[in-house]
């Protein structure tokens, strides 16, 4: 299906591209997703939701299609522009869902603006980048590479990593293009940050109800973050998606946007 790609530009001159869906009046939805990837990262779950969501799935500065300004990657300005895009596009509230970096994207914008946030939504989420050996693994890489044109090879190996089932052909390849288009200064720039920041000792201040989603196949979140993020969020709950890999709504997007739908319907 191809789907019309809008743009709308933030008060910091930051341009962010995004896809929308669903009924003008419905339940707004926004997706945010994971490192290096961009909008299509949701494209397969969004044909399973249903019109009564109103769904923007965003590309995220440096990602995709979106502006590349020289800084800006820390969670706080990821979490500033989904604030700035919801009043461009004119939502007070929306349910916000992220994917792996997007996870802890939506985490810093429940702690921030908890007004803004309807419900909460995290897809293989970190309670603590910092010490996580696969987040220090590809910062080694991409610190120590020269230049700011990222190898396909490693990409690659990167977007095939989060994978514990097949995902359509054209999907995959897909999302190495989307990956491509991510320089190295941004890859070093938003690993930088990851190493450096730490949601963990203000989770319990989310009191947003939670639905977090977890492969456990995956080999970059683990069973211990599941358990932090559920201890943490009081009004949480945890579904497993047994033998899905990092990225359990590309696998198996059908059954996730049903999970999603009766939670929000919930």
């Amino acid at each position: 299906m191809t789907r019309d790609t809008k743009s709308v530009e933030l008060p910091t001159g930051v341009s962010l591209s995004y896809v929308e869906q669903g009924d003008a009046s419905g339940v707004p939805l926004l997706l945010l997703h994971g490192v290096t990837d961009s909008w299509r990262s949701f494209e397969l779950v969004l044909p399973h939701l249903p019109n009564s969501i109103r769904a923007f799935a965003l590309t995220q500065r440096g990602h995709g299609d979106s502006s590349r300004p020289a800084a800006g990657y820390r969670f706080k300005d990821f979490s500033s522009d989904v604030a700035a895009f919801m009043d461009a596009v004119g939502i007070d509230a929306a349910v916000v869902a992220g994917h792996s970096m997007g996870s802890v994207i939506a985490q810093r914008f429940a702690i921030d603006k908890p007004d803004r946030v309807r419900q909460l939504v995290l897809i293989d989420s970190f309670a603590v980048m910092r010490g996580n050996p696969g987040v220090r693994e590809i910062w080694d890489f991409v610190s120590s590479t020269p230049g700011d044109s990222v190898d396909e090879a490693f990409v690659r190996e990167f977007q095939q990593s989060t994978l514990a089932q097949p995902v359509p052909p054209e999907f995959f390849e897909a999302v190495v293009r989307e990956s491509l288009k991510v320089p190295l200064s941004v890859w070093r720039a938003v690993f930088q940050g990851f190493l450096e920041e730490d949601n963990s000792d203000e989770l319990s201040k989310i009191k947003n109800p939670t639905l977090i989603v977890w492969g456990d196949q995956d080999t970059f979140c683990t069973r211990s973050d599941q358990q932090t993020l559920t201890d943490a969020i009081r009004d949480s709950r945890l579904i497993v998606y047994h033998g899905a890999g990092h990225a359990p709504h590309w696998e198996e997007p059908e059954r996730f946007a049903r999970d999603l739908n009766e939670f929000i319907r919930s």
